[in-house]
This record gives structure tokens, C-alpha cells and sequence, in this order.
């Protein structure tokens, strides 16, 4: 493909057509273009992958959900409305849903084990005491997390329990880094007053 050369700036530009944006892309996925849901995999795909196996940290699981998430793509694409945010952003929070509800389920799955683990084990009083503490804490803080906004259980979630930083958070979410903040400062908040933490 040639190039075109504009002497007044000096810079080269090129005759082939812009990339589409993930917004004009899952637009397009949305009626059906199976061209444009294999661009917008290539486009986002890496970013999914990476947030996925930041909360995951096995990548078997991570490669798997990613998956699952393009699935959800495809099939959900109609309902994006850009009026409520970016592509790129509903894509990546359909992400992080899928990412939490695995650890969920890992997390279920390895309680039932513990439970049972427990049950089997002659166990002295001293040790069941303190594992029903923690289950009991564990239903305290689920419950607490319950009772906050969707954007301020989000933003608690993506701080605390993915690592994330505030600059990373705001990427993740397509919203300023100001915002964040509040979300998360508000959440912290909530979160301290159901479980009736004084400072």
C-alpha cells in the first residue's frame, strides 16, 4: 500500500481506512457481524484476559472465562447503550462479573471441602471455635458488601480484593479517577457502618 507524503507537516498517512472503534464494532456485532465480533476480539481480548487473570491467577481458568465472556458479548451485544458508557468498558466489567462469580464458586466449593474436611476431623473445641469465627466474620462481610450501591461494591471489590489502583480502576471502569475515589470512599464508609466499625 502507498503512502502519501504531506509536505507541509511531514508526516506520513496512509490510504487505508481507520480502525473501527470497539463502540462502532459491537455496534456492528450487535446486528449480527461476525467481522466485526472477530475485530472487537482482537481489540479487547488482551485487556479482558489480563483483568480475568489478575483475580483469577491461574491462567486456564483465566483463558476459559475470557471466553465465556465473548460468548456473553455476542450474544448480549444489543443490549450496549452507549448513552450509559463506553464498549470497552461494558465489555470489561462483564469481565470482572464472570472473574468474580468463578472465585465465588472456587471460593464455595472450597469452603464445602473445608466444612467436610472439618466434619471428619475429630477437631478440639479450641479449633472449631475459631473456624465458626471466621465463617461467622466471612457472612458479616458478604452481607455488609450486600448493602452497598453496585458502583461502590465494584469499586471495594476491584481495590481490595483485585489489587487494583485507582488509575487501573478508572481504566477498568471508563470512568475519571476522581470518581473512583468517591465510589470507593463512600463504599469504605457504608462498609464500616454496617459492620459497626468505629474509627
Amino acid at each position: 500500500m502507498l503512502a502519501l507524503v504531506d509536505s507541509d507537516t511531514e508526516r506520513w498517512s496512509s490510504s487505508e481506512p481507520a480502525q473501527a472503534s470497539p463502540d462502532d464494532l459491537l455496534a456492528r456485532v450487535a446486528s449480527g457481524d461476525q467481522a466485526a465480533f472477530a475485530d472487537l476480539y482482537d481489540v479487547l481480548s488482551g485487556r479482558v484476559l489480563g483483568l480475568v487473570t489478575r483475580l483469577l491467577r491461574d491462567r486456564a481458568q483465566s483463558e476459559e472465562v475470557t471466553q465465556e465472556v465473548f460468548l456473553e458479548v455476542w450474544q448480549q451485544a444489543t443490549r450496549f447503550d452507549r448513552k450509559r458508557g463506553t464498549a470497552s468498558s461494558w465489555v470489561l466489567t462483564m469481565a470482572h462479573r464472570r472473574a468474580v462469580d468463578r472465585v465465588r464458586a472456587s471460593q464455595a466449593s472450597h469452603d464445602r471441602d473445608t466444612k467436610i474436611g472439618i466434619r471428619d476431623l475429630e477437631a478440639g473445641f479450641d479449633q472449631v471455635s475459631e473456624s465458626v469465627e471466621i465463617r461467622i466474620e466471612h457472612e458479616r462481610v458478604g452481607r455488609a458488601l450486600g448493602k452497598l450501591t453496585e458502583f461502590q461494591r465494584q469499586a471495594v471489590q476491584l481495590a481490595y480484593y483485585g489489587g487494583f489502583s485507582h488509575s487501573e480502576m478508572a481504566e477498568q471502569l471508563g470512568v475519571p479517577i476522581g470518581t473512583v475515589k468517591t465510589r470507593l470512599r463512600d463504599g469504605m464508609i457504608r462498609l464500616r457502618d454496617e459492620m459497626g466499625v468505629t474509627s
